[in-house]
């Protein structure tokens, strides 16, 4: 497992992650995957990591505004064979990926990054 994480991204896993990224921010704005009680047309894709192996996707996700995060991973989650198998409909690989979603909080680190450096500049000022 540890060689996993020590080995770089290959260029692949990258042309492949945005490729899944794309064909399912559309699939998402289109609300093709008729996940029930969720409107995914408000559902952002910020990144999808791939596996060394090309066989899982992690697609980091957030609801517009971040409202219902929790609830709406959950759901994806949940119903993510529905997405998997519109996904399969654009996208032509030998072998299709397993989906995980994951909350993206990428944002919500950035702005307490921010809110740190903002108190620092205060305290020194």
């Amino acid at each position: 497992m540890a060689d996993r994480i020590s080995k770089p991204v290959s260029q692949r896993q990258l042309r492949v992650g945005e490729m899944i990224k794309q064909a399912l921010s559309m699939i998402f704005i289109r609300n093709e995957a008729k996940v029930p009680n969720l409107e995914t047309n408000t559902i952002t894709v910020t990144e999808v990591r791939m596996s060394q192996d090309l066989k899982i996707a992690k697609a980091y996700v957030m609801p517009l505004g971040g409202k219902n995060a929790d609830e709406t991973i959950l759901k994806l989650k949940e119903y993510s064979y529905l997405v998997r198998k519109i996904l399969s409909k654009k996208i032509f690989m030998k072998f299709l990926p397993k989906l995980l979603f994951r909350k993206d909080e990428s944002f919500e680190y950035a702005e307490k990054i921010e809110n740190l450096i903002k108190q620092t500049n205060k305290e020194n000022a």
